[in-house]
């Protein structure tokens, strides 16, 4: 069956996903400011994107272009699919299509090392997109267990592409982030004046690209000088 077909109570009996939250569990990590190019593309594309108001313009002038950025700021070593089918296992109903999923390889063909999903939530509503995303989350845990990939948390983001929320997901444990100060970091609020665009990227920006738990002066990446997280969305 599809992702968006699942409910909060089917993963919790077919999977024994355990479903936790933590006030603020992103917002401490270091953050990555977006560059002047996006800032100034957003400028253009985010007031087009809530004019139009559709799932498709935030998706096209939004969600896109971060992501695009995540993938230059990485040096391509990382992948972005959109818009795919990603079925790992029908008798378990974790098929279907995805919006956006990253993957931890250059490979752009096909889906080799999945480790971030995100979900375009529905009506504005980033609740509507919760079981779809952990679903997604479950299945691309599953596939790396299967490909003997070395991936031990899988990350998942919900986005309206103004508003986000994100996951995190190891073992049959979901930990669900509550965001500080409706998301915004403290710094945000002091010093030059920004404008709509600009703190919308910069509040967006703070998502996150863990992968692996090697220590923080290691690379995530392969052949990638970076920290082991990367702020986004």
């Amino acid at each position: 069956m599809p992702y968006s077909k699942f409910t909060l109570e089917e993963l919790k009996q077919k999977f024994n996903i355990i479903l936790t939250t933590n006030k603020g569990k992103f917002h401490n990590l270091p953050e990555v400011s977006p560059s002047q190019f996006l800032i100034e593309d957003l400028e253009e594309y985010l007031p087009l994107a809530v004019a139009i108001g559709s799932e498709k313009a935030r998706s096209e002038l939004i969600v896109a272009p971060i992501l695009v950025a995540v993938i230059k700021h990485f040096n391509q070593q990382i992948s972005l699919f959109s818009g795919i089918d990603f079925n790992v296992d029908t008798e378990l109903g974790l098929n279907g299509f995805c919006d956006f999923i990253i993957s931890n390889s250059m490979q752009q063909l096909f889906i080799e090392s999945p480790v971030i999903t995100l979900v375009e939530a529905k009506n504005d509503n980033l609740k509507s997109g919760l079981a779809q995303c952990i679903a997604e989350m479950v299945a691309a845990q599953i596939f790396n267990q299967r490909q003997s990939n070395n991936i031990s948390k899988i990350y998942g983001a919900i986005t309206t592409g103004t508003v986000s929320q994100f996951l995190e997901l190891e073992g049959e444990t979901v930990v669900l982030d509550l965001p500080n100060n409706c998301g915004l970091k403290p710094p945000l609020l002091r010093g030059k004046k920004r404008s709509f665009a600009e703190q919308s990227v910069r509040i967006g920006w703070r998502g996150f690209l863990a992968i692996s738990n090697r220590p923080r002066e290691e690379m995530i990446f392969p052949n990638l000088q970076s920290s082991a997280v990367l702020t986004f969305l």
